[in-house]
């Protein structure tokens, strides 16, 4: 045990970055951004058989720090057969590679899907 606590003294796991993490909910261009990546990929995942929408903006966003993102938010999702639309929430990590450097923020070939949940049933 003395070897773990004087690891989590060290600076063994500091990284060095302008994207601060923070336990509270975060709105900001970065999270914004993150949640419109989650929306594509889902929608890319989901494919053209289920009619879907995303809303404006996500229920809740944080910042994990070094540009680290969890997108809490709601996709409408709308049965063809009696036009019924079901509201489901999911959770979306998600992490932007290039770190402090954000040219590349809007391409989301930079980015990576780490997990996603609560739309498992979906099809």
């Amino acid at each position: 045990m003395p070897l773990v606590l004087d690891v989590i003294k060290s600076d063994l796991f500091l990284v060095d970055s302008k994207d601060q993490g923070s336990q509270l909910p975060v709105s900001t261009p970065l999270t914004d951004l993150a949640f419109m990546h989650c929306n594509n990929y889902i929608k890319s995942e989901l494919g053209s058989n289920l009619a879907v929408s995303f809303h404006e903006k996500p229920i809740k966003a944080w910042s994990l720090g070094n540009y680290q993102y969890v997108i809490n938010a709601e996709i409408d999702i709308t049965d063809d057969l009696n036009n019924k639309v079901n509201t489901k929430k999911y959770v979306c990590r998600i992490t932007y590679h290039n770190g402090d450097d954000e040219k590349g923020v809007a391409d989301f070939d930079n980015w990576s899907i780490e997990g996603l949940s609560g739309l498992d049933n979906i099809n």
